[in-house]
């Protein structure tokens, strides 16, 4: 806009001037230099997205330039948390976002009312199991705490892992927003720590076991291939999706942005950065 006014000031003062003299041939001239400085501006497009600052910010900081030589400024947000993102999409204040999984977006949508779709899948994070007071899985003793997830699909997910390692045994192993009130046979006695996704790393210290979401563990400086003492197998569903609000599906600058994460660059910078986490 400044641009814009300082070219039609520009035009006016020079008209202005030309007219005391007596010429007028130079005021096309200054209306193109106005209408040039338009459709400059007009050419770039704005895209938002809410991310989770690792991996999702990272891999989409590597779509910035394939989507500048498209006109279009990529704006990438990082958030901390699991709802704000979503509920910035369907205000309107984010045009995207990329930072979860189908089945928190799905259970998303049905408790709160949400119209959000998911446009692309782009990667999976393996869930892991790490040590923090206690060093494996077969040191484990009786009545020791764990952490996990207090999100209805995320805590599902972790005690499935749990199950899969046979410290637990859930009333139905299909069920992915299990919470503890689903085991039924514990013979640990294993105690769980229901805590905010986020929150789980700062804490493993204080507790046996942790089970945390691999982007709050790559954050934490924590390699899930290689720190893991147990990981999700490479079948799992929890795919990570792009999503926008209903009706956006077809928005061209989403469609840009859905073809550049799936490009060969992308893919390539995922194995190189994260080597197979």
């Amino acid at each position: 806009m400044k641009k814009k006014l300082l070219a039609l000031l520009l035009g006016l003062t020079l008209c202005l001037s030309l007219a005391a003299c007596g010429g007028s041939t130079d005021d096309t001239a200054a209306d193109d230099t106005a209408d040039t400085a338009g459709d400059d501006a007009a050419e770039t497009v704005t895209l938002t997205v809410a991310a989770s600052p690792t991996p999702h910010a990272l891999i989409l900081e590597q779509c910035v330039p394939i989507l500048a030589e498209q006109g279009i400024d990529l704006v990438i947000n990082e958030y901390s948390d699991y709802v704000v993102p979503n509920t910035a999409v369907e205000d309107g204040d984010e045009d995207a976002n990329y930072f979860q999984h189908i089945p928190y977006l799905e259970e998303f949508n049905e408790t709160r009312g949400t119209h959000l779709v998911d446009v692309a899948s782009v990667h999976i994070e393996p869930m892991g199991v790490y040590a923090g007071k206690t060093a494996s899985l077969e040191e484990l003793a009786d009545g020791a705490v764990i952490a996990i997830p207090n999100d209805a699909t995320n805590e599902g997910r972790a005690l499935l892992l749990l199950e899969a390692q046979g410290l637990i045994t859930l009333d139905d192993s299909s069920n992915l927003t299990a919470t503890p009130n689903n085991i039924v046979d514990n013979p640990k006695n294993l105690e769980f720590q229901e805590l905010e996704a986020a929150t789980i790393p700062s804490v493993l210290a204080d507790v046996d076991l942790a089970v945390i979401n691999s982007n709050y563990a790559l954050g934490a400086g924590l390699n899930p291939t290689t720190d893991a003492l147990a990981i999700e197998s490479s079948d799992s569903p929890y795919v990570n999706v792009l999503v926008v609000k209903e009706g956006n599906e077809d928005n061209d600058a989403v469609q840009a942005l859905v073809e550049a994460l799936h490009s060969d660059a992308i893919r390539d910078f995922i194995t190189e950065e994260f080597d197979g986490a």
